[in-house]
């Protein structure tokens, strides 16, 4: 074979067969060792293993034992065939739980009465109740939301995909007010619900005299935390308007923090026994580093990420797995120091979707948007069937009063909370909060299946009334979740609430916003108050001139935000038209059901605008012509509020300039008294006034004032007693230096009063010859 192979053949491919052959040869001789070992057990070989999905290698283990421990063993009737379910089993299950969560959330939907009435996320735990149920009849032990599941792989996708598409502006311009409710609002509401609960609990009668005051409060901590997962459930169906959304959204998003610093404090505080003034101002920091430490761990893993997608243009295809794998790096890396890991996933999409969105192609933006709503909403469907599960399989302790006294101050601390919280924020507000604002914001705080994680993580040792604590949570859970989530829908209708607009930002809002951004900003900068229009120009002066030329490849780091606007309003409305099948028509061979981002064209279009010069020679020129179109803008002095400040060179240059043009306009005065006096016949000049005007002086005795058509003095500085003097002084007949002009003296009244006529005529037509054809139209406005 190595012969036949060699026969016309270069030398390269003679030495590859070479060496496949050898490599066959050896592979024949392998296979004749290892034949008498599989004959000495069974006629099977490697094939008599229990399952044929366990690969060669544990064939050949079971042989090799079959050797040294000779059994005898009948042969199957079908060796090849074979049950092993536990091979499969987790596999199996959770692609089961995946499907069933699927298909509940369709058959959901299909029903249109249903969804109007009953909120998806109560269906759900209903659905969890009954298939718990059927698992406890049958005999099985249902499963249990696990902490370590729920916290590793059920939360993170919901947590992304909302911190990706969080709306940035709604968010920044009440930053304020959501920081509020989460951090004032969830203390006050954690320890005023630990103060009730330990007071009631040491009332006679209640059976609670075990549980001691650091119980409480953490049981306080845990249950006053607003779930993001609950309030994304229930706000996203009854479509309220934005300003209510990213209130009740980013308050349950950002008081991750205080949960989980106070859940660690009381835990640790619980153990010992004894909280000192230390231990308190290490709270208060440790607050600082979870909230702090998060926020900037995401923002680094979101500009890593964004700096990586820089070079992905020849690889599209692994585009969305750096946003994927870089978000979900951030939240463990978060959690590995017990940081804020729901902090660190809203700061890392939040950093890098500009970035990433602007270096991606449009197809993988695609990918990256539908696969995170999927992953998110199957991870939302399987927390909440869990927790209908959990509740049937969980060990119970129901407390009557314990758990009366929690629903009602979860309800009363809440509602304390935000008005008092808004009374404070109202005065600082421009567009103030409502009552029904405020309403629908304390209904809306919903619980979910965070609190029930952070219970059911809780030492049995440590704490005895853990189950105590997780039939109250689990009761609060269902009743704001069926309660409030229930009727929030008909309370935002009967109250007439002002819904969410569905339709899409114009480039004519657009507009409008960026100029009242710079509006208010050239406001705040004149006015010496740096507000948040003020700080927020600077941020994005910084992202402009820096960040951008680092994370986003090409030119569209030089893009203004307007043209990048128009540039994805432009892409929307192409794909909206051609799947809807109107206005483009398609070639036959393309399906109807293609969109834009799969219709991408092959050859340039063959009838150009100038076919004599290539297209990089034309795209060179066009460069050339932007660029220096950008130099000619940069030197037009046009008002702009970053220049206000006076430029140090400034005052010279315009002073130099004014000197200028002051000079030419004096030249041209004189120009054209010279040429109206040259040109005037000299039989008017004396028969009007022989003494008036001459060419040359006629007399000693009288003053002369002569005007250099060169020198740069103006007219209104000469003063006529100086040329008296040199008139007088200087008597020079063969003088030919200018134009000369008389001033008779006269000792009548009628002498005098002529002479000042004709000295204010004369100054009259030196100040003011009349307007310039070539003067400068457009001056600036500001010198």
């Amino acid at each position: 074979v190595l012969a036949l192979g060699t026969v016309g053949a270069s030398r390269r491919v003679s030495l590859q067969r070479g060496l496949l052959f050898l490599c066959a040869l050896v592979l024949l001789l392998l296979s004749e060792a290892v034949e008498p070992l599989g004959a000495s057990g069974s006629p099977g070989g490697a094939g008599d293993s229990s399952g044929g999905s366990h690969g060669l290698q544990k064939g050949c283990e079971a042989d090799v034992t079959k050797s040294k421990h000779p059994t005898n063993r009948t042969k199957k009737p079908f060796p090849v065939l074979s049950f092993d379910y536990e091979h499969v089993k987790t596999p199996f299950e959770i692609s089961l739980w995946v499907l069933l969560a699927s298909l509940m959330k369709l058959g959901f939907h299909l029903i249109p009465r249903l969804s109007s009435i009953v909120p998806e996320s109560c269906l759900l735990i209903v659905v969890g109740l009954l298939v718990g149920g059927l698992i406890k009849v049958v005999g099985e032990t249902p499963p249990v939301l696990d902490s370590q599941v729920f916290f590793l792989f059920l939360l993170p996708p919901i947590i992304l995909d909302a911190g990706y598409f969080l709306p940035i502006r709604p968010f920044s311009e009440n930053l304020g007010t959501i920081l509020m409710f989460a951090v004032v609002g969830t203390l006050w509401n954690s320890f005023f619900m630990g103060g009730l609960l330990y007071g009631v609990c040491q009332i006679k009668g209640t059976d609670l005299n075990t549980v001691n005051l650091l119980a409480c409060l953490l049981f306080g901590s845990i249950i006053s935390a607003v779930d993001p997962v609950a309030v994304l459930a229930v706000f996203e169906e009854i479509h309220i308007n934005e300003l209510l959304h990213i209130l009740v959204f980013g308050e349950s998003l950002l008081n991750d923090a205080v949960t989980v610093v106070l859940y660690h404090l009381f835990e640790e505080y619980a153990g010992v026994g004894s909280v000192s003034i230390l231990d308190v101002f290490l709270g208060v920091v440790c607050f600082l580093v979870v909230a702090l430490g998060g926020v900037l761990v995401g923002a680094f893993y979101g500009i890593l990420a964004a700096f990586t997608s820089r070079f992905t243009s020849h690889t599209r295809v692994i585009e969305p797995l750096f946003v994927f794998v870089y978000s979900y790096m951030a939240y463990l890396s978060a959690e590995v120091f017990h940081l804020s890991g729901i902090m660190a996933l809203i700061a890392c999409g939040a950093v890098m979707r500009p970035y990433v969105e602007a270096n991606i192609s449009h197809k993988s933006h695609t990918t990256i948007k539908y696969f995170l709503k999927m992953w998110s909403s199957v991870s939302e469907t399987l927390i909440f069937i869990f927790l209908g599960v959990s509740t049937v399989a969980g060990n119970h302790s129901w407390n009557w009063t314990f758990v009366t006294v929690t629903i009602i101050l979860c309800l009363v601390s809440r509602v304390l909370g935000v008005v008092g919280l808004t009374y404070v924020i109202n005065k600082f507000r421009i567009v103030k909060l409502t009552t029904k604002d405020q309403f629908i914001v304390a209904y809306g705080g919903l619980r979910g299946a965070i609190a029930f994680s952070l219970g059911y993580l809780l030492d049995k040792s440590h704490f005895p009334m853990r189950d105590m604590f997780l039939t109250a949570i689990i009761t609060v859970i269902f009743f704001t979740v069926f309660v409030q989530g229930m009727t929030i829908r008909p309370l935002v209708d009967l109250l007439a609430v002002k819904k969410k607009q569905e339709t899409k930002r114009s480039i004519n809002e657009e507009i409008h916003t960026q100029f009242l951004d710079h509006l208010l900003t050239g406001i705040e900068d004149i006015c010496g108050h740096y507000g948040h229009h003020h700080w927020k120009d600077k941020l994005n002066r910084f992202n402009k001139k820096y960040v951008k030329k680092c994370l986003i490849a090409g030119e569209r780091s030089k893009e203004p935000q307007l043209i990048a606007f128009y540039h994805k309003m432009e892409m929307k409305q192409a794909i909206e038209l051609v799947e809807s099948g109107g206005g483009v028509k398609l070639p036959s061979a393309v399906p109807s059901t293609v969109s834009m981002q799969n219709i991408q064209p092959k050859k340039p279009p063959s009838d150009r605008a100038i076919p004599q010069i290539s297209k990089g020679r034309e795209e060179e020129i066009r460069k050339i012509l932007r660029n220096n179109l950008q130099k000619t803008r940069q030197r037009l002095r046009s008002y702009n509020r970053h220049t206000l400040v006076a430029d140090p060179y400034e005052d010279g240059w315009n002073d130099l300039l004014f000197k200028r043009q002051k000079l030419m306009e004096i030249e041209k005065k004189v120009m054209c008294v010279s040429v109206s006096l040259t040109h005037v016949p000299n039989w008017w000049l004396h028969s009007s006034d022989p003494q008036a005007y001459s060419s040359k002086p006629t007399s000693d005795d009288l003053p002369t004032i002569k005007v250099d058509l060169a020198s740069p003095q103006s007219p209104d500085s000469v003063n006529l007693v100086n040329e008296f003097q040199k008139a007088a002084t200087q008597n020079d007949p063969d003088d030919d230096g200018g134009l000369v002009m008389k001033v008779p003296f006269a000792d009548k009244d009628q002498g005098e009063q002529d002479n000042k006529k004709e000295q204010q005529r004369l100054m009259r037509c030196l100040s003011d010859p009349g307007p310039g054809g070539d003067e400068e139209e457009d001056e600036p406005f500001l010198p």
